[in-house]
């Protein structure tokens, strides 16, 4: 009896393995960290592995132009899934918003950003970090801000160009610049800001940051791609991303 329920157990066990599935999703990098906690209970839960890389969104769109084997991509804008659609490259009616990203400026030194961003009028400091606006939709928010505040012309002789907004972050957690724009969720966890000063960005400053995801043409068929798709809608993966300060 004991041998046939452990043989039992086994099929069981193997037959789960056989129809779990992985996926090769392209992240935006300003969502690397809930992504992250996101994948892994997307496989606690269903059984299915999400493989992630992590960069630019206008980086990944030329990627999966030249035909990058990602199956998924949660973008930083709503703009190239929709492009992507119409090339024929993602699957139509798969795409939606999965979060509303929130900027900030942020220092790693406590006291240097006030709570209104004031200091980017006064203009006390050398470098001002930001994301590359051509490919970063994080650095594009930027620029509007700058602009809607007339410090543009002002400002721009201070940038330090990221190439996405990752490696924007590194540049002031580094010391390399005082401050720069980056997303609130690289420096909030569970509703509190992780360490320095920061000034949330009112999001009346720019065009609002809709983060679409869609299921790219190789992933089609794919049950993990679904499945993931269908995880990012759910309430766990909502109180995720909601605690690294998106918005929906």
């Amino acid at each position: 009896m004991h041998q046939r329920k452990f043989i039992f157990s086994l099929l069981i066990f193997f037959t789960g393995l056989a129809s779990a599935d992985e996926v090769q999703v392209a992240v935006a990098a300003n969502f690397a960290a809930p992504m992250q906690v996101i994948a892994a209970a997307f496989e606690q839960d269903t059984g299915h592995k999400a493989q992630l890389a992590f960069g630019s969104s206008g980086k990944f769109y030329a990627q999966i132009k030249n035909g990058a084997p990602f199956q998924v991509l949660l973008s930083a804008d709503d703009k190239i899934p929709t492009q992507l659609e119409r090339e024929g490259l993602a699957v139509p009616g798969t795409h939606f918003t999965y979060a509303i990203g929130q900027l900030a400026l942020w220092s790693a030194q406590k006291n240097v950003v006030d709570g209104k961003g004031e200091i980017l009028q006064a203009g006390h400091f050398t470098h001002l970090a930001i994301a590359n606006p051509k490919l970063a939709p994080y650095g594009a928010a930027a620029i509007e801000v700058l602009k809607n505040l007339g410090l543009l012309s002002a400002l721009q002789t201070k940038f330090v160009q990221g190439e996405n907004i990752a490696q924007t972050h590194q540049f002031i957690a580094s010391g390399n610049a005082e401050l720069g724009f980056v997303a609130l969720s690289q420096v909030m966890k569970d509703g509190k800001l992780r360490g320095g000063s920061a000034w949330v960005v009112p999001g009346n400053l720019h065009a609002p940051i809709r983060q679409d995801a869609v299921i790219l043409t190789s992933g089609k068929g794919n049950p993990a791609a679904a499945a993931l798709m269908n995880f990012l809608k759910s309430a766990k993966a909502k109180g995720i991303i909601r605690a690294y300060g998106y918005d929906f």
